[in-house]
């Protein structure tokens, strides 16, 4: 009894679909944190209001980058400050300075840079250091002027080409009044969508579209960071010239048998063939009559022929 009970027991237990396991959860995407170093201006930090404006837009952009978070310049220096590290203030692209900072403020990366020019117009030149290797991960130049349109995307862009390079992109839209074209840039192919969008590289790139009966149309764009810029692509079309397939002469388009000229024919040459032998056998048969040959001239009277 005991074993058929356990028998049955066995055949449920295999009757019974196996639950499937549980997908594991997503894992949350790492967030990288950010320090942001004290700008620097020959080797001391720079504490104008200009340079302080511009490292609050290069934060404010970094921290709009997706699992960004920022530990801000103000931030560092308290850090740097209460730790009484004050060597910390001005790395200058030093390794271990970089790394010692991103350490004690506890930062994954550190965003460091230095700064020149004058008045409105400076260049800055960000890095980005890797806290846990000590290696310089991108460089990257930012430009700021007051009242000029930046292409680059100012201090987003230079967050982006940072952090997410591929994410360094214009939008292309090409209005081209042809079906069928090709386009290429930078000698690559593309494919528009159905808008005429492509998403290109920020920066001056070789626009080329091409048709079997159209002239190329070829232009250098410069394209802007997360904007769209409009190019119209007028395509001119190739002359055509209409033949009849079954070889009939139409419109222009005829084939005209054009008479040559007397003296080109071979008929033109028969008579003057002629004319000139008859003329070269008398003149032989003159010379021979009328200039005899000394020998003969002898054996009559023993003189020399005078004629």
């Amino acid at each position: 009894m005991l074993k058929r009970i356990v028998a049955t027991a066995v055949l449920l237990a295999a009757s019974v679909p196996a639950f499937a396991q549980a997908p594991a959860p997503p894992t949350a995407p790492q967030v990288r944190i950010v320090a942001m170093a004290p700008l620097s201006t020959l080797g001391t930090e720079d504490t104008s209001a200009a340079t302080k404006q511009v490292t609050l837009q290069i934060e404010q952009a970094i921290g709009a980058l997706p699992n960004t978070k920022v530990i801000t310049a103000a931030q560092t220096t308290q850090a740097i400050t209460k730790a009484k590290k004050p060597q910390l203030k001005v790395c200058e692209g030093d390794a271990k300075c970089l790394s010692d900072l991103g350490k004690l403020v506890g930062a994954t990366i550190v965003v460091d840079g230095q700064v020149a020019g004058l008045g409105d117009s400076r260049v800055v030149y960000l890095g980005a250091t890797d806290v846990a290797s000590g290696n310089e991960l991108r460089s990257v130049t930012l430009q700021v002027s007051a009242g000029k349109e930046d292409k680059t995307g100012g201090a987003a862009g230079a967050a982006a080409r940072l952090f997410e390079p591929d994410r360094y992109k214009g939008t292309l839209h090409l209005a081209i009044d042809v079906k069928g074209a090709t386009v290429y840039i930078n000698g690559q192919k593309a494919t528009p969508n159905g808008k005429g969008e492509i998403p290109v590289l920020v920066g001056t790139q070789a626009v080329r579209v091409t048709h079997p009966e159209y002239r190329d149309f070829v232009r250098f764009v410069d394209i802007p960071f997360e904007k769209t810029l409009d190019v119209d692509v007028p395509m001119q079309q190739f002359p055509v010239i209409k033949h009849d397939v079954q070889g009939k002469p139409i419109n222009t388009d005829q084939i005209q048998y054009v008479d040559p000229p007397f003296y080109r024919k071979p008929v033109f040459y028969v008579p003057v063939i002629v004319v000139l032998a008859i003329g070269i056998g008398y003149t032989s048969y003159r010379l021979a009559h009328d200039f005899p040959n000394g020998d003969a001239c002898r054996q009559v009277g023993g003189e020399m022929c005078t004629q």
